[in-house]
Parts: structure tokens; sequence; C-alpha cells
């Protein structure tokens, strides 16, 4: 019962600091403010989607630097969508010779691209870590993190 109740206060208090903010703003005094709960991303309003938007759960990923995901932010100001900021806001595929897989500087610049590369990316090199330090035997004080998933429906259920 102790353990519902301290949940219950817990997200309480993370609906109430999420109230005083812009989503990746600050509220007014000054201080920073981190969405809580999952943002959903979707294409742009231009793109017709051929797959449902992803859920993403923001605070399964509060150990990673924010600069991991948000490269271009400063650190103080109000960090901006990657659609939105000029960085990665093409809505159409590159038309190129390399292969989809092979991320450059021009075919990154398309939003699927961009986050295909980020996420995917990330969770592929996490379940490589885990691999390789589960074939050194080693000991560990804490169980490995979490992967992530990595296939398309993992990502876009229906």
């Amino acid at each position: 019962m102790q353990v519902k109740r301290l949940g219950f206060l817990c997200v309480m208090l993370a609906v109430m600091v999420g109230m005083t903010c812009d989503v990746f703003g600050q509220d007014s005094e000054g201080e920073m403010c981190v969405p809580m709960g999952v943002i959903t991303i979707k294409p742009p309003p231009e793109v017709t989607s051929q797959k449902s938007p992803v859920d993403f759960p923001h605070s399964r990923h509060f150990a990673t630097d924010c600069k991991t995901c948000h490269h271009t932010w400063k650190g103080e100001e109000k960090i901006q969508g990657c659609q939105t900021s000029g960085c990665h806001d093409q809505a159409s595929a590159p038309k190129t010779t390399e292969s989809y897989l092979s991320y450059s500087d021009v075919s990154i610049k398309y939003y699927k691209y961009a986050y295909h590369e980020a996420c995917i990316g990330c969770h592929k090199e996490i379940r490589a870590k885990n691999l390789q330090t589960a074939k050194s035997y080693q000991v560990l004080g804490e169980a490995l993190p979490a992967a992530g998933p990595s296939g398309c429906i993992e990502c876009h259920p229906k």
C-alpha cells in the first residue's frame, strides 16, 4: 500500500512540475524543464505516413546525455524539435546512389534517417556492448542496461 502511495505522489509531482513549463522550455524562474512522459514522434504534416507514430518514453532515456540526441543544443536555450530546427527537416528521402543504411551529411537531413540512425544505432550499440560484457564473464553488481527496440514493428506497432 505504501509503495502505491509513493508511486502516486511521484506521478503527481511530475505532472505538477510539467504543468509549470513548456515541453522543452523553462519555467517562470528560468529553470530547465524536462518532459517526463511519452513523446509521440511522427512525420512532418506534409508527409503521408506509411507506419504508425513512435511512442518515445523520454524518461527511460534520462541516463543518456541530452546532447546525444539534441546535438546542436548549447545547454541554456529552449530545445527545438529535430524537424523544426533546420537540422533534420527534409520531408523526403534524398535522391542518391548511396544505400538506405549509409547515412551521409546529406541524407541525415531527412527526418526519418536521422531518427533511425540515432535510435536504432544507439540501441544496437548498447546491445553489442551488452554482448561483449556477457562474453567477458565479468561479475556485475547490477543488470546490464536494456538495449531498446531496433526492429520496425517494435517501434511502429500497427
